[in-house]
């Protein structure tokens, strides 16, 4: 049996592992126009119920939010998944040691996504776009600063940045995830226009193996070829 022979042999006997190329996306709308209320730590919290997801596990999860007016560094946004893990969306934008009330643009309409890297909690570093009266716009990682949104402004220098909406690759999508948006000071009223929950699906690898008919044929094939 020649080296070639011997490779197609090897190749059609294995068993191997093939993933479909299409993800699937599940969206989920929350038209509110509502005012997020001032000052609270309430905030405004809304349920997105996820069920037939049966393409197998997350490959990624997004959350638009659409806020206008406010001031951003009083915001404070999480998503908690169907599994009880917390991400944090937005704690304080752009509040430091050296910045203590934190960014004081007037709202956003932004993407975060767990495959995103730019930092949005310092999304003033970033020459950042700003749209339609001012508010933040593109697409940026989590927050991710696991610490109490009243925290010293100190306390943001050094809080770790946890692994934000990345953490939810590979789990199931099916179940209840909860959106909490919060304006922690009082004085400058904001307002949700809408938030979005997207999750993207990628199916299960399949395992294949090749019919012993096809071996054969493809066999005698290659033995007339290397034959000549």
């Amino acid at each position: 049996m020649t080296n070639m022979q011997k490779l197609l042999t090897a190749t059609l006997l294995g068993v191997g592992t093939v993933v479909q190329a299409t993800d699937y996306t599940y969206d989920f709308n929350w038209n509110a126009t509502l005012a997020i209320p001032d000052g609270s730590p309430v905030g405004l919290t809304h349920d997105f119920t996820v069920s037939g997801a049966t393409e197998g596990s997350i490959l990624d999860v997004q959350v638009t939010l659409d806020i206008s007016g406010g001031f951003n560094g009083d915001l404070y946004a999480y998503l908690v998944s169907p599994q009880g893990t917390t991400s944090i969306l937005l704690n304080r934008l752009g509040m430091t040691s050296g910045n203590i009330l934190g960014y004081s643009d007037t709202g956003l309409n932004i993407t975060l996504g767990g495959l995103a890297t730019d930092d949005v909690h310092l999304y003033q570093n970033y020459s950042p776009t700003m749209g339609l009266n001012g508010r933040l716009t593109g697409t940026w990682a989590a927050d991710g600063r696991d610490i109490a949104p009243n925290s010293l402004p100190l306390a943001f220098d050094s809080a770790a940045v946890t692994a934000g909406l990345g953490q939810y690759a590979g789990s199931d999508a099916n179940g209840t995830w909860t959106l909490l948006i919060a304006d922690l000071n009082g004085g400058n009223a904001a307002t949700l226009n809408q938030a979005i929950l997207t999750i993207i699906t990628v199916p299960e690898p399949q395992t294949w193996a090749m019919l012993a008919g096809g071996l054969a044929t493809l066999m005698v094939f290659c033995k007339r070829r290397t034959a000549r």
